[in-house]
């Protein structure tokens, strides 16, 4: 009888770990950033730690090249992956937002020889991560405090949760409760239009769409949109010289810059503004999840009162965003976190997939 390069890959995996179910791969596939790691489904902890690896994804001319090195590095095995990428998808493709890769979820299944793969969004994992979570990987900002997710058991309200948060682009997202069941929501919310609040804002928004036109929160709160503030602030001031990058303007904010420091509080000030337009759009009174890479680098900023003045700050709707917790999230790898917390649902709910 005739056995599959899939087939062979898959005994072989299970006869290397014992007859135990294969471990699955997950990846987190940015703009800048190729994260790799395996799954165990059937962990209380899914994400085996020392599995990690992170690769510039510029390096590879595909996804599938990508996966092949990390795979050879690791010397693993497996027949399931659930990858994860910053873009929307449609018909089971995706092109990142960022990097011109387009990814064909059963070419690259058959590519790597995998039974199974499921491709989502980028936040559609970041909003899973939120169950995988422990009391270590979280902050709150402000003086809400989080509430616990409630168990898996179908007793209780449901529940509404936002995520949000800046890395190379701006991610929008949400979490439902349903019936006991979680439920990520996809969205591109991060290219939803800027609305200034002041007349520093006005002032920075006729710079920026004289450079970009059209100005989307995400060319303000994101890793581009911190430099895209501070060249702003500097052109306002008469002394704009050639973009910082966004971690010179961090640096520099952390060394006592006063434009880099009016850049970052800028930056904390737009950011809380759109989280709590973000909050109000889904309905997600049960707390705004903050994740991405720039959030435990801008933390303390993000702590001081601007973040949370304008989060609140919805006029009629103040009183009740007081009430809506936030929570910074400062796990390493969300994006891994959150893939293998797909991994497991999926195991919970039988197979399924997307390729």
């Amino acid at each position: 009888m005739k056995v599959s390069t899939r087939e062979a890959r898959a005994d072989g995996a299970r006869a290397r770990d014992g007859g135990r179910r294969v471990r699955t791969l997950v990846a987190d596939i940015g703009g800048t950033n190729a994260r790799f790691a395996l799954a165990d489904a059937d962990a209380t902890t899914p994400l085996v730690d020392d599995s990690l690896r992170t690769y510039e994804a510029d390096r590879f001319p595909s996804l599938a090249d990508a996966a092949t090195h990390y795979l050879t590095q690791a010397g693993a095995a497996v027949d399931e992956a659930v990858i994860a990428v910053a873009g929307p998808l449609e018909d089971g493709q995706a092109r990142i937002t960022n990097l011109p890769w387009v990814i064909r979820a059963s070419q690259l299944r058959d590519t790597l020889g995998l039974r199974r793969l499921s491709l989502v969004n980028d936040f559609v994992a970041q909003a899973m991560a939120v169950t995988a979570l422990s009391a270590a990987d979280v902050v709150p900002i402000g003086d809400v405090p989080a509430r616990a997710l409630p168990s898996g058991d179908r007793h209780g309200r449901d529940r509404s949760y936002a995520i949000i948060g800046p890395g190379t682009g701006l991610g929008v997202g949400g979490l439902l409760r349903r019936d006991g069941r979680y439920c990520p929501v996809e969205s591109e919310g991060g290219h939803t239009g800027f609305a200034p609040e002041s007349d520093e804002e006005i002032e920075v928004l006729r710079r920026l769409r004289a450079r970009f036109g059209r100005i989307s929160n995400e060319r303000l709160v994101s890793g581009a949109g911190l430099s895209n503030l501070h060249h702003a602030l500097a052109q306002i001031e008469g002394h704009a010289g050639e973009p910082l990058a966004p971690a010179q303007v961090s640096l520099g904010a952390e060394r006592g810059d006063p434009l880099c420091l009016r850049a970052v509080a800028l930056f904390c000030r737009i950011f809380g503004a759109a989280a709590g337009d973000t909050v109000l759009t889904l309905g997600a009174w049960d707390g705004a999840y903050l994740t991405g890479g720039l959030v435990p680098h801008l933390l303390q900023a993000l702590q001081g009162p601007g973040f949370r003045q304008r989060f609140e700050g919805k006029g009629r709707l103040a009183p009740t965003m007081a009430r809506v917790p936030v929570i910074a999230v400062v796990h390493p790898q969300p994006g891994l976190l959150g893939a293998a917390a797909i991994a497991r649902a999926a195991v919970s709910a039988g197979p399924s997939g997307n390729a």
